[in-house]
């Protein structure tokens, strides 16, 4: 899986039906979020692999979340832990999260908390989707946090991630969307 992939995944109507049916939110609502938090969140998630502090911690997450089955996203997004999931916000996001939670619910027209629930239900499901191209093929061998880093940036380096998730989600990059763009070089 690409990185076109992964967007298309996270994207995809299947998640959003269950993470909406999850989070008590319309569907245009989580893609809204989505649309407009992803690049935040994958940004985190090479900080995470980048960073000497976090990279061991990170290999480790991604290698338990590679062992999930996303095959039938419904069923996969129905079993998320959503405190599992906000720990796994707080990890990539960090100090940014309540910003990026904020921005995102503005951005799609719902309320912070929904944002939070939305965020923290597709924390796991995007671990899983990138453990899981870590753990495959001829990227096994890269199952460390070199490896990992690389992976990331080649995912990140590989297009205008904001671009993609915006031509995914059919909007516009406004809001936290478009000033992520800059954290991608584009």
């Amino acid at each position: 899986m690409d990185i076109n992939g992964l967007m298309s995944t996270m994207l995809s109507k299947d998640t959003l039906k269950g993470l909406g049916k999850l989070t008590g939110t319309s569907q245009k609502g989580v893609k809204g979020v989505l649309a407009s938090a992803l690049p935040s969140m994958l940004s985190g998630a090479k900080a995470q692999a980048d960073s000497t502090d976090t990279a061991s911690g990170f290999v480790k997450a991604l290698s338990d979340h590679a062992k999930d089955d996303t095959t039938d996203i419904g069923s996969f997004i129905s079993g998320i832990d959503i405190n599992d999931g906000s720990k796994i916000i707080n990890h990539l996001l960090g100090s940014g999260a309540s910003g990026a939670a904020k921005e995102a619910a503005e951005a799609a027209g719902v309320k912070e908390t929904k944002a939070n629930n939305i965020l923290s239900a597709a924390a796991p499901l995007l671990m899983s989707l990138i453990g899981q191209q870590v753990s495959s093929g001829s990227n096994s061998s890269s199952n460390n946090a070199s490896g990992i880093s690389g992976l990331m940036g080649s995912l990140l380096g590989s297009g205008d991630v904001t671009s993609l998730i915006s031509g995914i989600a059919g909007g516009k990059k406004t809001g936290l969307l478009g000033s992520i763009m800059g954290l991608f070089g584009k």
